[in-house]
């Protein structure tokens, strides 16, 4: 798996656009968020429909043209430095094949950041722009507008993103050692859901691979994790690093699952990393080269995510 290339980073004034390219947006916290970006000195613009609701389907902000919309024309504006989403929720999936990936490219790299529903565009971004991502906390999300640590630490990535080379969550080992590869991965439930479609990565090999997920069944993360398994996408796979499991069962019910589809791959696993849905989530850099010690609970990048 290759490196990734880097965007540049932000610096004081830069100019970054908020799209919805997911679930609906309450006002309230939208404007929340453009108030603490505005605090960090940046000039924050709106997509037209990121307070869009889709006509029929609640779920969705906006209709799928109009939310494609958004994020291509932000993307393609050469006054933008970076994209930012404003909360998951789901819906890239119904938009994303409506993205012109040739213009896309066209515009050249720049930030881009979100997790949860948003994984399916880190890998899309990955797999045809070949960009390095940064999977953190979303501007109108409650985790980013209440917790320091989660707002400290994607500021830190954004603006002076050799500070955090190292990423230390404190975490422990499922199963211990090191292991060097590329970040990768996301939201769980999305990488199962995306195997087969025109996006996504044939595999996780040569990778440390990332997951995390919100509100499922401990059957639920059974299926996708087999789900992986069967199909070869965790084949070659070199380590693997485990955020939050937030509103699902118990972690001591989650944890053996976890030991038994992971425990097999004979490669480093730790958990409680501290990205994802968790309270103060981290920013991780997907596409980097870096070195997972799983007893140490840390992840350092070979160099900082942004030039």
């Amino acid at each position: 798996m290759n490196e990734l290339v880097r965007p540049r980073r932000l610096a004081p004034g830069a100019r970054v656009a908020v799209v919805a390219p997911s679930g609906p947006v309450p006002e309230e916290r939208l404007q929340a968020g453009l108030d603490v970006l505005r605090g960090w000195d940046l000039d924050p613009v709106v997509g037209p429909h990121v307070l869009d609701r889709h006509p029929e389907f609640g779920y969705l902000a906006g209709t799928d043209a109009d939310r494609a919309a958004d994020f291509q024309n932000a993307w393609c504006d050469p006054t933008v430095d970076a994209v930012l989403c404003a909360r998951g929720g789901y819906g890239v999936q119904r938009m994303i094949d409506l993205l012109d990936w040739d213009a896309l490219r066209a515009a050249g790299p720049k930030v881009f950041v979100g997790f949860s529903d948003l994984t399916v565009l880190h890998e899309a971004i990955a797999t045809r722009l070949g960009l390095v991502t940064l999977h953190g906390p979303m501007a109108a999300g409650i985790d980013f507008l209440k917790n320091a640590r989660a707002q400290e630490h994607l500021r830190a990535t954004l603006f002076a993103p050799e500070t955090v080379r190292t990423i230390a969550s404190g975490g422990t080992a499922l199963v211990p050692g090191r292991a060097r590869g590329t970040t990768l991965g996301g939201c769980l439930c999305l990488l199962a859901a995306e195997l087969g479609t025109p996006h996504a990565r044939p595999a996780a090999r040569g990778g440390l691979l990332c997951l995390e997920d919100v509100g499922e069944e401990t059957y639920r993360l059974d299926r996708y994790l087999t789900q992986l398994l069967r199909a070869g996408w965790l084949d070659g796979v070199r380590g693997v690093l485990l955020g939050s499991w937030a509103d699902c069962a118990d972690y001591t019910e989650v944890r053996p699952l976890l030991v038994d589809r992971l425990g097999g791959l004979g490669v480093p696993v730790a958990e409680n990393v501290g990205f994802g849905h968790g309270e103060g989530a981290l920013t991780i850099p997907f596409g980097v080269a870096a070195e997972l010690d799983a007893e140490a609970g840390t992840l350092t990048l070979d160099e900082p995510a942004l030039l």
